[in-house]
């Protein structure tokens, strides 16, 4: 496991992010050499839900990962020495959904397809400004860290799962919200010559898109593999609570 990032904190008074804010890098791993249920959440929606969204991450999380660093340069010292630790929690990140992924493959789910979408909207990504990129970035990581307040305030998520695959989804939830702030902070520092009207239209513009397609997509993908277990139309009804508790996940803001 590495050492604390150690971050000074004299940059921006007025972020939201706590002056005193340390992210720790735990190079954890797991997953390795088990064999988890099928249903390794004790239920097929919780399962699907997160299976979905795992098979989202090692492409996206690349993505975050490279938004993030095209606006280092020139960084103050704390923002600087955030985003490093930032991409060094999400290469590890990448690094265990690769690995549960394969658990997921194992176990006779096929998330190709989602990968394949992953990386179809990925690709639209590569002739657009960084601006825009780091945006989207900051919409998602949002979101990441909604549902990883939610997954650790409510026990009820992971209280029949595979006490392995448990940990390694509360060690990631964990991590998402220490550097929660950080795509945000990079924005603003990427941002700080725009005039605030600005910021916030553009801000706003990708939040709700962000939204709209993101929740379709993990709605979608969880839908196909809840039907890859055979549970279609009706019979998805008693698993459907699941998504609304998810839905109800909340956080405080990362910024105006």
């Amino acid at each position: 496991m590495n050492a604390p990032v150690s971050i000074d904190s004299d940059y921006r008074t007025a972020a939201p992010t706590p002056a005193d804010l340390t992210i720790t890098v735990r190079d954890e791993r797991f997953n390795r050499g088990t064999n988890p249920r099928r249903w390794w959440a004790g239920e097929p929606f919780g399962t699907a839900w997160h299976n979905a969204l795992s098979a989202t991450f090692p492409r996206g999380e690349a993505f975050f990962i490279e938004a993030v660093k095209a606006h280092r340069e020139g960084a103050p010292p704390k923002l600087d020495a955030e985003i490093r630790a930032f991409v060094k929690q999400e290469i590890n990140h990448t690094r265990e959904h690769i690995a549960f992924n394969r658990l997921a493959e194992d176990a006779g789910y096929d998330i190709k397809a989602i990968d394949a979408r992953v990386a179809e909207l990925l690709a639209l990504t590569k002739d657009r400004p960084a601006i825009a990129n780091l945006a989207v970035t900051m919409a998602l990581e949002h979101y990441t860290a909604m549902m990883a307040a939610e997954f650790l305030a409510n026990p009820a998520h992971f209280k029949d799962a595979d006490p392995e695959v448990r940990d390694m989804w509360r060690w990631h939830s964990a991590e998402e919200i220490e550097h929660k702030g950080v795509a945000f902070d990079t924005w603003n520092h990427a941002t700080r010559d725009w005039k605030p009207s600005k910021r916030w239209q553009v801000r706003s513009f990708v939040m709700l898109t962000v939204t709209a397609r993101f929740f379709k997509n993990r709605w979608t993908d969880s839908l196909a593999l809840l039907e890859q277990d055979g549970i279609t139309g009706w019979h998805r009804a008693p698993y459907l609570p699941g998504m609304a508790r998810l839905f109800q996940a909340r956080l405080p803001p990362v910024g105006p």
